[in-house]
């Protein structure tokens, strides 16, 4: 009983973080038009090289657009594209993908 006080706390900080970077779905879908060459503008990819953006974790889409901005993560493409995302950008690309509903059905 005596980390009772910690779940709280834990859950308003992962709200907190949660909402903390909170991007808007529909400016991402605006700027998301220079992706739509590779990743198309539903998120599904359009070249096998590209991976599908649509439905992914937010905080997965931004780490990984953070990286690719910083150096941290390479790629030839996204090397170029993403340093010049500023991290408003980065914050509603990544709302805007993640908000894509996906159905997967078996085959």
């Amino acid at each position: 009983m005596r980390y009772r006080w910690s779940v709280p706390i834990l859950l308003g900080l992962a709200v907190y973080a949660a909402g903390a970077h909170a991007g808007d779905p529909g400016a991402g879908r605006k700027k998301a038009i220079q992706c739509q060459t590779c990743h198309g503008l539903d998120g599904l990819s359009k070249i096998p090289e590209a991976p599908n953006l649509a439905g992914q974790p937010e905080i997965y889409l931004r780490k990984a657009l953070t990286d690719y901005k910083t150096g941290a993560r390479r790629n030839e493409m996204m090397s170029v594209v993403a340093p010049s995302l500023s991290e408003a950008d980065i914050d509603d690309l990544a709302s805007y993908f993640s908000s894509i509903r996906i159905e997967v059905t078996p085959p």
